[in-house]
């Protein structure tokens, strides 16, 4: 079965909405390279309607490198107002129906499912149990404001935490799993 395994930047504060704007003190080659691991056992890609937005605008435009790599990699974005998704090798998945398509994409064969941004997405996945894996990249910087993963759904999601890894510059990356069906922390 294939895991949905998440990356995202977050500042200390819990923020991970723009982060092009603050991670560029703290990047160095390591986290280069941690990035470029998770998308190496990838080989499908699932966006929020906001990431698709952004990446559809600019990767197409784009070539060598990177830009071949998210350009030909397939794409599913899961949207309730999307008519259509244009980005070459994209399929839209309604929201209405996205649990029981997204059960049926895991159960098909590949490697990893991965999402790069798509906050929103995550934490509904987090909640639907579906996400696999979420890979925190803590970058050692205080926001104040901003868009935080959890947004404002209620309820705890119990986590366990299957590695981590300090960097040169205090990025700290955490690797968590969900918790084992029914085990709950006080």
């Amino acid at each position: 079965m294939r895991k949905i395994v998440a990356g995202l930047f977050v500042s200390l504060d819990g923020v991970i909405e723009e982060p092009n704007d603050w991670i560029g003190p703290y990047f160095s080659p390591e986290i280069g390279q941690a990035v470029g691991s998770m998308m190496a056992a990838q080989d499908a890609m699932l966006l929020g309607r906001v990431t698709y937005d952004a990446f559809a605008a600019h990767w197409p435009q784009q070539s060598g490198g990177m830009a071949d790599t998210m350009n030909g990699t397939p794409k599913y974005v899961v949207s309730g107002t999307l008519t259509s998704a244009d980005w070459q090798n994209t399929t839209l998945i309604r929201a209405g129906n996205a649990a029981a398509e997204i059960a049926r994409l895991k159960q098909g064969p590949g490697r990893n499912i991965g999402m790069t941004g798509s906050a929103t997405l995550v934490a509904w996945l987090l909640r639907q149990g579906l996400l696999d894996e979420l890979n925190l990249l803590l970058f050692p910087v205080v926001i104040g404001r901003g868009k935080r993963l959890s947004g404002d759904e209620a309820g705890a999601v119990g986590l366990k935490l299957a590695r981590s890894e300090a960097f040169g510059t205090g990025v700290v990356h955490l690797v968590y799993t969900p918790e084992s069906k029914g085990a709950h922390h006080a």
